[in-house]
This record gives structure tokens, sequence and C-alpha cells, in this order.
């Protein structure tokens, strides 16, 4: 009887040519499908809006390129007044010079480091003073500064680990605490860009892994901490986007493994061999000439968490592959999952 319950609902699942082919790495779906309880192909029905659009400002980290950058220029066109951290605003290097060159009184380029607690302590006093009433504070919060790299444990230095968390895992903390004030005086959003690699781990991707498992965590806790507040927080989760944030280039992946294997102690660089090393090299070339170039479903998840009267704790913007590796990485038993996609 039970089995007959459990049964019904997915009858009504509509499925459209759900195709499977070899991979590489595990089965891949090649059509999309769908859910009756949700919009149609898998998108999400959006709530209204939050009024006074115009009035509510937002401070975007990592803004030199990729997501932070069309995120700037995104919500700025909702009417937005942003705040867009850059790394290279200093140098007039990257995005900065492009942001600044829209000439718009509502976008306002503020030099960033997040792993600085100088800077971003200045970048709190720049944004308190410059708000039109500052005991309204700051409508949103987007930690959106990254880094990644690969590669396997044993070939991953402990300096190469404590970098990617450093900008990724303390950078958001260190800018969050630091916000936080200004968030909670509006009662309004932080919005974290973790990972799908938040939620599943990759052979190769530790050091970006550990650190997105541990984003999740901490917008976790803050969230449970923040709802009594009335702050909304809320995760997001990209799928593959590599080829779209420029996080790696066919020269960026040739000099991390240059570097890697020149640092790599003798004992490993024997017992592994360049044959197999560079095969894993290779392998990463292959996902990131695999990544989506469009951007758009990822912004246009931030928009909503930050707009919506009822944000969503999660997003998910990524191809029904990811969406469905992910649910059974997560769900499954991991036997099965690890026989599907990792052995």
């Amino acid at each position: 009887m039970l089995a007959t319950k459990l049964s019904r609902p997915l009858l009504n699942f509509s499925v459209k040519a759900l195709n499977f082919k070899n991979a590489g790495n595990g089965f891949r779906p090649v059509q999309r499908f769908c859910f009756p309880f949700l919009s149609p192909c898998g998108s999400r029905s959006y709530a209204s809006e939050v009024d006074q659009i115009g009035s509510r400002a937002v401070l975007i980290t990592g803004c030199d390129s990729g997501f932070g950058f069309a995120l700037a220029k995104h919500l700025h066109a909702k009417g937005f007044i942003i705040y867009a951290g850059c790394l290279q605003k200093d140098k007039g290097d990257g995005g900065s010079k492009d942001l600044d060159n829209m000439n718009s009184d509502r976008m306002r380029t503020v030099q960033l480091n997040v792993c600085d607690s100088k800077e971003v302590d200045r970048a709190v006093e720049h944004v308190n003073s410059s708000l039109e009433d500052p005991e309204k504070g700051l409508w949103g919060l987007v930690n959106n500064a990254g880094i990644s790299t690969f590669g396997e444990v044993e070939f991953t230095s402990m300096d190469t680990y404590m970098e990617v968390a450093e900008v990724n895992l303390w950078g958001t903390v260190r800018t969050t605490k630091a916000f936080l004030p200004l968030i909670r005086r509006s009662k309004g959003r932080v919005v974290n860009i973790s990972s799908m690699m938040g939620r599943m781990g990759s052979p190769a991707r530790s050091p970006y892994c550990i650190t997105k498992f541990g984003v999740e965590a901490f917008s976790d806790c803050l969230r449970y901490e923040m709802q009594p507040q009335g702050v909304m927080v809320s995760i997001v989760e990209p799928g593959n986007f590599i080829a779209a944030t420029n996080l790696y280039s066919p020269e960026r992946i040739k000099a991390i493994a240059d570097k890697m294997w020149d640092e790599l102690p003798e004992i490993v660089r024997k017992d592994y061999g360049r044959k197999y090393f560079d095969e894993q090299v290779s392998k990463m070339e292959t996902y990131c000439n695999s990544g989506s170039t469009d951007t758009s479903p990822v912004i246009e998840s931030v928009a909503h968490a930050l707009t919506s009267t009822a944000p969503y704790t999660r997003y998910h913007p990524m191809d029904y592959y990811w969406w469905l590796r992910m649910q059974i990485m997560t769900h499954m038993p991991a036997a099965i999952s690890d026989r599907l996609y990792v052995y």
C-alpha cells in the first residue's frame, strides 16, 4: 500500500526525451525534463517583488569580472544603488573601469579585497557614510568573490588550500560580519554564492569543495540566527559555468599544472608518474570546456533572492545533468552515487 502511494506522484512526472549517453564520468541526460509542481521546464514560480527598489542599496563582492560584474550591471538596470566591490579598483584594471564609465550615481565602485580586514572595514565606512540614510541600513550583501583551483590531494600544497579558503570561505565570513549591522538595520538580505561543489565532492577539486561546503554551513547557521532579526539569507549554487567566469583559461590551467608538478615531493612524482599527472590535467581541461557560457540563470537567481518578498533558501542554476547528479549524490547511498559518477 505504501509503495502504491509513493508511486502515484511519480506517474505524473512529465519526461521529455530523457536520453542518456556515457559522459566519461557517469551518465548524462541530454534533454530537459519537467515536474508538474514547478513552472514549465523546471523553473520555479516567482513571488511578488519588494517595493521601493530605487532606494535600496546592495554591495556585491568580486565585481572585477564574471558573475559579479554581470550582476552589478543587471541590478543597476533594475534600479538598485550598487556598491561594486573590486579587487583591482586601485589599479584601474578589471571591471571597475567599465563600471565607472557608466557615469551613474547609482553605480559606485569600491576597492575591496575580502582577504584584507582593513580594506573590508574601510568599505563599511565608505558605504555607511555615503548611504542617504545610514539608519535605514544596507538592503543587500552578495558574497560573490571567489577563486578556484584543481589538483588531487597529494598534488595540492597546503599553501594552495589556505589561499583558496582565505578568499572563498574566510572572505565570505569576514565581509558578512562587517556588513551585518547595516543589513540588520534594513532587515535586508544576504546572498552567498556557493556551488554545486558545496553539496557534493569531486576528484581533484578538494580545495574548492572544502571552501564551498564551509560556505553552505556558514550560510545555514547565519540563516537560523538572522530569522528572528528579519534578515533573509539565501544560497546560490551554480553548476558548471567555468567557461563564463574566466576562472580558467588554457594558459591558466597549464600554469597551475606546471607549478604543481614542479613543487611535488619527489616520492609523489615517482609513485604517480608524469603520464598519470598529465591525464588528470587533461580531464580538467575537458571539464572547463564543457561549461555554460550563459550566466543569466545565476544572475536571475541572485536578483530573485534580493527582490522577492519570499526568497528561496537555495537556488540551483544548473543544467539538468548537474541537478540530477547533485540530487543522487546527496540523497542516495554513497555506494550507488560513487559507482555512477566517480568509480
